[in-house]
């Protein structure tokens, strides 16, 4: 059954409300097609079905699902239901789920857990979030280097149920120093005699606690690694952060980027799920953040109708220049647009460092002029073939290509000055580059077809 079709047979026993035909279809599904149907219905349709699922799948569901279903789910239930859940997640998502309710909530839910799970837990709140401490898991298997093969493989089979990852493990001396790492396949294929410090990576890739969240994900993603341990100041092992974390990582990194594009950020400082802040933030906030920007770029609207109205007479000497204002316009926009994309994906990926800028920059403007000339060139061929006027046709591929160059380096240019500026580029960069390349292709293209007017004539 496609996750689709599953969702519309949700849909209609909520509709028709028949709960116990609803519970034998859950009970029927697989974990991960119930996870797609939570993650696509609204939050309080998600504590209906939930509520209907079988205990062991539904405490398997809850550590999948993203943050703000969590928190709406843990609302709906009873201390005791809550607490329950809470208890049976890995200690990072715990934290990843505590750092998101309310702070009432989070100690209650702590004072709340098992002496051992209180304490994993408390060891990675005590680090400073959004580093690799705050993030790492306590549930992996460690050898020690003098251990056999036979020795490490009982020791796998007898915690491997408990441990979120055996596919990588970590090697100690006595003192819990990492000393290597080594694959589950590698242990595998070795015989049950040989010595484990003589199959290890010695020299594995590490970090520590305080290592940048970010940094841990890139590090994950670039080496194709499963798993990265963490070490302490002493260099000993105290956790490890695994692959599906690291996407988790990026996924939030990335969306927190957006948001910020999106000229949002600011409505999302308190410590509710920023999506759920946003839909019912309230619209003073949402203005503050967003008006500035937009009455700046509605006075540079009016200079607009100013330079039109400056090159009435052109327009009233040649009707077939007005043709093409929206096409000069438009691919300014486009490409425009695209720049200041691949300048803020750039920076969120880590591509372009912002003392970097300057390559970036340049180079930037030349693709702006390449595609500029490409285009420009067309354009100016179908306008001469169009209205019969090669001069008009020249005025109009000129105008492009300046058009599609300026446009180019405001993307760049305009969301780098704000970030310098220490101003929200999210908000100010697409109504300040789209009313600055407006008013520049205006300008650009009036200007060559009054160069070129007397040969139209």
């Amino acid at each position: 059954m496609t996750d689709r079709v599953l969702t519309d047979k949700v849909l209609a026993h909520l509709e028709s409300k028949d709960m116990a035909g609803l519970k034998e279809l859950l009970a029927q599904a697989e974990e991960v097609e119930i996870l797609s149907v939570l993650n696509d219905l609204p939050l309080s349709e998600d504590v209906i079905v939930f509520r209907l699922l079988h205990k062991d799948k539904a405490l398997s569901i809850f550590e999948l699902l993203d943050t703000d279903i969590q928190h709406a789910l843990i609302r709906s239930f009873t201390d005791e239901a809550a607490i329950e859940y809470v208890n049976e997640m890995a200690p990072d998502d715990r934290v990843r789920l505590l750092d998101e309710l309310p702070a009432i909530v989070a100690k209650k839910l702590i004072a709340s857990l098992s002496h051992e799970e209180r304490v994993a837990t408390n060891i990675l709140m005590g680090y400073k979030a959004e580093t690799a401490g705050h993030i790492m898991t306590t549930e992996f298997i460690s050898l020690r280097k003098n251990m056999t093969v036979k020795q490490a493989s009982e020791k796998i089979r007898q915690q491997a149920e408990d441990k979120e990852t055996i596919y990588t493990l970590f090697v100690t001396d006595n003192t819990r120093k990492l000393e290597g790492v080594l694959s589950l396949k590698k242990l595998f294929l070795a015989d049950e005699n040989t010595k484990i410090e003589d199959l290890m990576v010695k020299r594995a890739p590490r970090v520590s606690t305080e290592t940048d969240q970010e940094e841990v994900a890139k590090m994950l993603q670039e080496l194709d690694l499963l798993a990265i341990p963490v070490v302490d100041k002493e260099e000993r092992l105290v956790g490890i952060i695994t692959i599906d974390d690291a996407i988790d990582i990026l996924e939030y990194e990335a969306t927190e980027d957006i948001y910020d594009q999106a000229g949002l950020a600011d409505v999302t400082n308190n410590e509710t799920n920023r999506s759920e802040v946003l839909i019912n933030g309230s619209v003073w906030k949402i203005w503050k953040v967003r008006l500035p920007y937009l009455l700046a770029t509605m006075a540079l609207g009016f200079v607009s109708g100013l330079v039109i109205d400056g090159f009435e007479e052109t327009l009233e000497a040649i009707i077939g220049v007005a043709i093409f204002i929206p096409l000069i316009m438009g691919m300014g926009g486009n490409i425009g647009t695209q720049s200041s994309t691949v300048f803020t994906r750039g920076v969120v990926l880590g591509h372009i460092q912002m003392k970097d800028f300057m390559k970036h920059f340049i180079k930037e403007i030349g693709i702006g002029f390449s595609i500029g000339l490409l285009v420009g060139t067309l354009s100016g061929v179908v306008a001469t073939i169009w209205l019969g006027m090669p001069m008009l046709g020249l005025a109009v591929g000129i105008a492009m290509i300046i058009t599609m160059t300026v446009a180019a380096l405001l993307g760049f240019l305009v969301p780098y000055i704000l970030i310098k500026l220490n101003a929200d580029q999210a908000a100010g960069s697409a109504p300040i580059i789209t009313t600055l390349k407006d008013l520049v292709a205006l300008l650009i293209y009036f200007v060559c077809v009054s160069l070129f007017l007397n040969h139209m004539m």
